[in-house]
């Protein structure tokens, strides 16, 4: 049995810098600079909604919407308005930066605002609110 090797040129291989790749994906250069928001996406309404908590999202930017004036719905000529939604989910915020880092796109971090809860109790619906108050 014989084995054969080849011989592999380091000319051959090209290094890309962090901020090409979007150069080299073959988006149009108008959309290379643009400016997207990473943001963690909230608790849904439901009783159980904690399957997207800690997910980060990148969504563009968009500056191209007007409301049509027959139906009254919001319109868009920006091609990138609903990428972030379809499928530019992350795991972590570190992920979502070296995404967007990578592209060469600007980034608005939006940190997510968690409300102070106090704590509650079925009896505090019962307890005394002192007297009525009159209507003068």
């Amino acid at each position: 049995m014989t084995t054969t090797t080849r011989s592999l040129s380091s000319d051959a291989l090209v290094e890309i810098q962090p901020s090409e790749i979007g150069i080299v994906s073959g988006i149009p250069l108008e959309h290379l600079r643009r400016k997207v928001v990473i943001y963690s996406l909230a608790r849904t309404t439901t009783q159980q909604g904690s399957r997207k908590v800690g997910k980060w999202k990148i969504n563009f930017m968009s500056t191209q919407k007007w409301k049509n004036p027959l139906m009254g719905w919001t319109s868009t000529g920006d091609p990138y308005a609903n990428v972030g939604d379809a499928g530019l989910g992350f795991d972590s915020e570190e992920a979502a930066k070296s995404f967007a880092e990578k592209h060469g796109w600007d980034y608005v971090v939006k940190k997510c605002h968690t409300p102070l809860l106090r704590v509650k109790a079925y009896a505090d619906n019962f307890q005394w609110k002192g007297p009525p108050q009159s209507e003068d």
